[in-house]
This record gives structure tokens, C-alpha cells and sequence, in this order.
């Protein structure tokens, strides 16, 4: 089922069958949310002048990525960068995608989710393996530090192996951020209660999408960035994309 590889210099396990390229997350604790010093990071960038329109609604959804806690998470396989079009193929030939530019693309899902979940053999990662995964070691607003994040850092194409490569984290993932992407947690606002053990969070409704910055490329200057930082959290309204997660495989 896997063949483990070397891929821009770090280990990678493929799944034979689809092609997907996985990287290892290695286990440990992180402090998930949205900390007083990111909020201070923001509010510096704000005081610079770097901002294009207020961000008082920012701060006003502020709690729903708040209290902060220390999490622990075991390590995991997590796919490189989202599923493009051409690997949602593999599982649902007759997929069409009505908003990718290429087949190497990110695919992104509205109607054909739950065909795909039906014939995927991986999950989705919980909320917290997913921040865990796209901090990558840092406490940072995004894995690059406390600046605000540009439109380079967006990439929206995996067609290219030097431009996949240079956008990965230090967990050798790509593209953290920039495609809209599918947690398994249900939406709730705020993290009072939440696991301390990187479980989703079960229930009823909609769940949770973490970032999207490339989703309404070109900007607009409505601060689009925002979508960038780690801890951005919102609940799934619309097509979505889907980065897997999966066990650590026998050796």
C-alpha cells in the first residue's frame, strides 16, 4: 500500500494506488489558539498601517479560537498539500471540478464529499492535528513568524515540484493555509471543554474549515491574509477541500 521515498530532501511515504504523497507528523504538545501574543503580532501589523480595512471583526471573533491549550497529538501521516482534481479522480473517475484552473489543482468539493469519504481509505484530521500540523513546531501567526503573510505565500497549483517544495513547513507540508480545507471536528465556537488529546470533536452540523486565502485569489483588500494564520477558524458553507490524514504505516 506505501512505498517510502526521499522527496525534496525529506522523507515521504506515497500511497501506491493514488500517488497521494504523505509526510510523517512527528508526535508532541503544542499550545493550540489564538494567543495574546499573536493577538499582539496582529495589532502591530495593524498599527504599521499593513491592513486594508478594519479588523474589528477579527478581534470580535477572536474567542472563537480561544481559550488557548496544551495539546498533545501522536504522530501521524498527513497528505503534502490538499488533494488535487487528478487524485480525487483516482477514487471518483467521473469527478469534475468546476473551480480548479488544472487537474493538478486542489480539488474542491461541495456535492461529491460524501462520495469521496465513502471511497477514501484515509480520514480527516482533527482541528488540532491540523493546527498542530500547519504551526509545524512554531507559535508564530503562520510557520514564516509574526509578519503579515503576502500573496506569494498562496499556492494554488502542485503542478510544480520547486514551487510545491519551497512552500512546504518544516513537517514538509505544502501550502498550509492557502486552499479552504475540511477538519473532522463539527463547528462549535471557542475551545472551552475541548480534548487535550488532538480528538475531534463530535456532533451535529456543519464542521470546521481551516484556511482559504488562495479560495478568493486575486485579493480584494479586505484582508485576505487573515486566512493565512494558523489559528483562523471558520464552519464549512460552502466547497471545500481535503488534505488526509492517515496511520503511521507497519514497518
Amino acid at each position: 500500500m506505501w512505498s517510502e521515498e526521499i522527496l525534496a530532501g525529506r522523507p515521504a511515504w506515497r500511497h501506491v494506488a493514488s500517488g497521494v504523497v504523505f509526510r510523517q507528523v512527528p508526535g508532541g504538545t503544542f499550545h493550540m489558539g489564538l494567543s495574546e501574543a499573536e493577538l499582539a503580532a496582529v495589532r502591530a501589523i495593524e498599527r504599521s498601517g499593513g491592513v486594508e480595512d478594519t479588523l474589528a471583526p477579527f478581534f470580535a471573533e477572536a474567542g472563537n479560537a480561544q481559550p488557548v491549550r496544551e495539546v498533545s497529538v501522536e504522530p501521524f501521516l498527513m497528505a503534502r498539500h490538499p488533494l488535487t482534481v487528478a487524485q480525487v479522480q483516482h477514487w471518483l473517475p467521473e469527478y469534475e471540478d468546476d473551480y480548479a484552473d488544472a487537474e493538478s489543482g486542489p480539488a474542491r468539493l461541495e456535492d461529491d464529499l460524501d462520495d469521496l469519504f465513502a471511497a477514501l481509505p484515509f480520514r480527516l484530521p482533527s482541528e488540532a492535528e491540523w493546527e498542530y500540523a500547519a504551526r509545524a513546531g512554531t507559535s508564530t501567526l503562520t510557520f514564516r513568524g509574526n509578519g503579515k503573510p503576502g500573496e506569494d505565500q498562496l499556492l494554488d497549483d502542485f503542478g510544480d515540484e520547486q514551487r510545491t517544495a519551497a512552500a512546504e513547513n518544516a513537517f514538509g507540508l505544502a501550502a498550509m493555509g492557502s486552499a479552504n480545507e475540511l477538519c473532522a471536528d463539527v463547528w462549535i465556537p471557542g475551545f472551552v471543554d475541548a480534548p487535550t488529546d488532538a480528538r475531534p470533536r463530535t456532533g451535529a452540523g456543519p464542521r470546521v474549515v481551516r484556511g482559504g486565502a488562495a479560495d478568493v485569489y486575486p485579493w480584494q483588500s479586505c484582508d485576505e491574509w487573515l486566512l493565512l494564520l494558523a489559528v483562523t477558524r471558520y464552519e464549512q458553507a460552502q466547497f471545500t477541500a481535503v488534505r488526509p490524514v492517515a496511520p503511521l504505516p507497519a514497518r
